[in-house]
């Protein structure tokens, strides 16, 4: 018997190691396709530094704005498929610009991961603004015809709520692009725009506290939010009656290995459901969504649907 096992000794000594589970050689790139600052970086920034313990390496947040998020995410699909870049994408503001004539990128070129976060679209105004309610904004843009709306980009995610505001409503606006969210309602604040449409994260902060400095007049929801119980709703008023808003989503590059991509699914399911990493969150005014790869790639490939079907139709000439 001891020979037995004495020879099984050497010969398990003699096999090769198993491959063990992929984990990444070195620091971690995250591309963000927005400026330092802006929502999408705020989140981005607030779970890379929750994850690290998951991941086992830094990860490091390369802003790459511009072109309504197209310079990074071009930079993202044509990144290594190595596991060591990974990047965010903006749900519908993705899609819409992957689907457009001429893309540098398509949704093929993109390997789901998971979802962080779905937020609702809003309507919002200065706090000293004339304009107390949703209704009197909508009858001063029919009557005036030219208030001007600061968005996050030519075709973006809140360009795309105001077209459905004004759509619905029936009114004409002039619309005024600025390079993210964050530019768009400095835009506001300042008074350079009369109105925007932005997410719920995006000017929760702005809309507190003893002066606060932006006002919410309505919201893409299908019930009012619960921590904005004042708020109608735009189906309430007669104005797009479904859900609108944004989901910020992890994405690797087309070709990566499926043992990467299961690292990562598995990497970022345990930090959103980390208590630290939700307190964070809540905290941060930011509702996790963790969806993971499979329900992620149903979330794009409905989004694109919506892109193809309802938006393109919101930017015909």
């Amino acid at each position: 018997m001891k020979k037995i096992l004495a020879f099984l000794a050497v010969a398990l000594l003699a096999m090769p190691l198993a491959a063990s589970a992929w984990t990444p050689d070195g620091d971690v790139t995250v591309i963000v396709a927005y400026k330092a600052g802006s929502g999408t970086d705020t989140g981005a920034r607030l779970l890379a530094s929750q994850a690290e313990k998951y991941v086992g390496k830094t990860l490091i947040i390369n802003n790459l704005p511009g072109g309504d998020g197209k310079i990074g995410w071009t930079e993202l699909v044509n990144a290594k498929p190595d596991g060591r870049t990974i990047g965010f994408i903006n749900l519908p503001t993705f899609t819409t610009l992957a689907v457009q004539p001429g893309s540098t990128f398509a949704v093929s070129d993109v390997v789901p991961v998971c979802n962080q976060l779905s937020e609702t679209g809003v309507v919002v105004v200065r706090a000293d603004s004339p304009w107390k309610s949703l209704k009197e904004l909508v009858d001063a843009c029919k009557a005036k015809g030219n208030l001007r709306c600061s968005t996050n980009g030519v075709e973006a995610s809140n360009h795309t709520a105001a077209q459905l505001l004004a759509t619905s409503a029936g009114f004409n606006y002039k619309a005024i692009p600025y390079g993210g969210t964050a530019d768009q309602l400095l835009a506001l604040r300042q008074g350079e725009v009369h109105f925007s449409c932005a997410k719920v994260a995006d000017v929760a902060a702005l809309c507190s506290g003893d002066k606060p400095e932006l006002r919410i007049l309505g919201v893409f929801n299908t019930a009012r939010l619960p921590e904005y119980p004042d708020v109608p709703t735009l189906g309430e008023l007669g104005y797009y009656k479904e859900w609108y808003g944004s989901a910020r989503a992890l994405v690797l590059p087309k070709g990566t290995p499926q043992e990467i991509v299961d690292f990562y699914v598995e990497a970022f399911r345990k930090t959103m459901q980390d208590p630290a990493c939700i307190e964070a969150h809540n905290k941060a005014g930011m509702s996790l969504d963790f969806k993971d790869n499979k329900q992620l790639a149903e979330l794009i490939a409905a989004q694109e649907i919506f892109c193809r079907d309802v938006v393109s139709k919101l930017y015909k000439k």
